[in-house]
């Protein structure tokens, strides 16, 4: 499971013309479910994205975690970061979990992140989504679990 972190200022993201989720100051994290993933990792990287320090402190250094600061969290489902891209000039994704086994790992993982914090939202799994983000630094990491 892997996912990259974005520290935003504001992020939503809009099906067929609808916010379905939204937040303010946090973090947007795409994730990225690949076929041996687990529960145990999706409770890892709940972990490991809520106490990731990488707001910042009283002195401007990156000492804080997303619980730290009392931001929100918006969680979106994204296949195509598992995809492999070693060879030519198109992803293959037989690197990413397929739906039937993505949507529970991912809907767990959500759950996980929304017993250690308040604000987190969704995307839609598996719709197309439009994802707006204003990056705050910018400061965007990649985590696996």
């Amino acid at each position: 499971m892997k996912a990259l972190l974005q520290r935003v200022n504001n992020a939503s993201v809009t099906v067929d013309g609808v916010v379905v989720g939204a937040i303010k100051s946090g973090t947007l994290a795409l994730v990225g479910v690949e076929p041996d993933d687990n529960v145990a990792r999706a409770e890892r990287l709940a972990q490991r994205m809520l106490s990731y320090r990488m707001f910042p402190d009283d002195q401007g250094r990156m000492n804080c975690s997303l619980a730290d600061v009392g931001g929100g969290l918006l969680l979106v489902s994204q296949f195509t970061l598992v995809a492999d891209t070693r060879k030519g000039n198109r992803p293959g994704f037989s690197t990413a979990a397929p739906p039937a086994v993505a949507q529970p790992l991912f809907e767990h993982l959500v759950q996980c992140c929304r017993h250690g914090l308040p604000m987190v939202e969704t995307g839609r799994f598996g719709a197309d989504m439009q994802v707006a983000l204003v990056n705050d630094g910018p400061v965007t990491f990649w985590l696996s679990a």
